[in-house]
């Protein structure tokens, strides 16, 4: 059974999503950070055949919305995300549930995609699963990589050559799995959330979800200036 990994940070002010500011305040970032978390966390519990765990920055009990936090999580195995820059924490949270589900493959994704559904995250999991394949990889829009699925989850230590969060991580990473004969098989680029314009893209996909509704009250309290 794969475990499906979710990197993420406790949705604190100030912390998350900063590249949504401007136009939105830190708090409002915030929160629209745990309704992606939550949608992430939910569509996650409802695949089937899968393992939940969480790598996590933080404290859940910081942020905002901690309560749903703590309900959505109820059971999940949470591990401590460790290590200095992004592709290192990536690698260590990788590591760590090769420890804890040794011989496992690890499916992981991060908070930046709630428009994500139970049945796109089993096919992937089921892409993952074919024998001719030891890794997927779903591009971003913008360049970077919304999953990584690794039947050999310690093979993630090649992220730490990888530069993250530029137009060329995606391509940087596939090319240097490849380069340790890693045969990988992509999976559907998708639209992450970074700026304002992606959140509303995002939200305006998937209509339904907490995020969504979280968006539309944002834009709704900055029209009547609202400052939360």
């Amino acid at each position: 059974m794969t475990v499906l990994l979710v990197v993420a940070k406790a949705p604190v002010p100030g912390t998350v999503k900063t590249r949504l500011c401007p136009p939105v305040t830190p708090r409002r970032a915030a929160r629209i950070a745990a309704a992606a978390l939550r949608d992430t966390l939910d569509a996650v519990a409802a695949t089937a055949d899968v393992t939940p765990a969480l790598a996590l920055a933080g404290r859940l009990s910081d942020g905002v919305d901690a309560p749903g936090l703590a309900a959505a999580t109820r059971g999940w195995t949470v591990l401590p995300q460790r290590g200095g820059d992004l592709a290192d924490r990536l690698a260590h949270a990788h590591a760590d549930v090769a420890d804890a589900w040794p011989g496992r493959a690890v499916l992981q994704i991060g908070m930046d995609t709630p428009q994500l559904t139970p049945a796109r995250l089993a096919a992937a999991a089921r892409r993952l699963a074919d024998p001719d394949t030891d890794a997927v990889l779903g591009p971003a829009v913008d360049g970077g990589w919304w999953a990584l699925g690794l039947r050999d989850p310690r093979r993630a230590d090649t992220l730490r050559g990888v530069p993250m969060s530029t137009a060329d991580t995606g391509r940087l990473t596939w090319t240097a799995l490849a380069a340790r004969g890693v045969r990988i098989a992509p999976l559907p680029v998708l639209r992450d959330v970074d700026g304002w314009d992606d959140a509303l893209a995002v939200a305006a996909s998937s209509p339904g979800g907490r995020f969504a509704r979280e968006v539309g009250r944002c834009r709704r309290e900055m029209l009547v200036g609202g400052r939360r």
